[in-house]
């Protein structure tokens, strides 16, 4: 079994911690995530940090490959784009990525097929921007209250919609691993994005892949969170439950906090690798 890797970054009004554990079942870990924190100016002040959580899919070690490349092209594309408005370049970041792992996919045997779910913030400032495509999540934790920011791509969530089922049905559906949109899986993609909403002192912002929801309903993961003492404890907490109650997939946990204190947000923890933008 894989070791859990982290991806820390305090910096700019903004605490992260990224963790994310190939879990209990499987062999390999086709999750991805990363925290991006602008290292020079050029790239820094206009375009905030970036947070990424993606979910492989595809026979072999291609679901791997897939979360990877999403990774690394969305933040590349991203920072990349100094033109476009802030939502502009993230969903241009994610289409372009698309694009590639598609390409990938077609011209290589052994990635046929391949795709991922994609779940990204940007905070720039005090505003948040977000995208996502299929059923990797986002939530808000605000004080004690926990809410769900997305809304998943699957078979099951369309039922909810039309009313034919409930959310908690949904939790429980045998279908509800079964996704309408992924990245790289079509030449075209998709992308939902939020409206651009504020951020205040506190908010704390939860990416994760459905290793943890599937092992735990929405009040486990906000107690567990909010009883947390830090963004790192917090993601780690997390992981452990879902291991906990089995770990039947892979399991990426994404926290993000924010402050306009920069010394509220650094955390007196090691920080085991830096990520930043070339």
């Amino acid at each position: 079994m894989q070791p859990t890797k982290e991806f820390q970054s305090p910096t700019n009004k903004v605490a992260a911690s990224v963790k994310t554990d190939t879990g209990c079942v499987r062999e390999t870990n086709e999750d991805n995530g990363r925290h991006v924190s602008p290292v020079t100016p050029k790239d820094g002040p206009n375009r905030g940090t970036l947070t990424i959580v993606a979910d492989g899919m595809g026979g072999h070690s291609s679901g791997e490959v897939a979360s990877e490349m999403a990774v690394d092209l969305i933040s590349h594309h991203f920072y990349a784009d100094q033109e476009s408005s802030i939502s502009d370049a993230l969903r241009n970041a994610i289409e372009m990525a698309n694009a590639e792992i598609y390409d990938s996919s077609t011209t290589a045997e052994e990635y046929f097929g391949m795709g991922t779910t994609v779940v990204a913030l940007v905070i720039q400032d005090s505003t948040a921007y977000v995208a996502h495509v299929g059923d990797s999540r986002l939530y808000r934790l605000r004080g004690r209250d926990m809410e769900r920011l997305t809304i998943d791509h699957s078979q099951v969530m369309e039922l909810v919609q039309l009313g034919i089922i409930s959310f908690e049905e949904a939790e429980h559906h045998e279908d509800k691993n079964i996704i309408l949109r992924a990245v790289g899986t079509q030449p075209t993609v998709e992308v939902e994005m939020a409206e651009p909403f504020p951020v205040e002192t506190g908010d704390e912002f939860m990416l994760c892949s459905d290793g943890l929801c599937d092992m735990a309903n929405d009040e486990e993961i906000r107690t567990t969170w909010a009883n947390a003492p830090d963004v790192h404890a917090a993601a780690e907490r997390l992981i452990a439950l879902a291991k906990d109650r089995g770990g039947n997939d892979n399991i990426t946990v994404g926290i993000v906090c924010f402050s306009p204190d920069e010394t509220q947000v650094v955390r007196k923890i090691p920080v085991t690798r830096e990520i930043g933008v070339q």
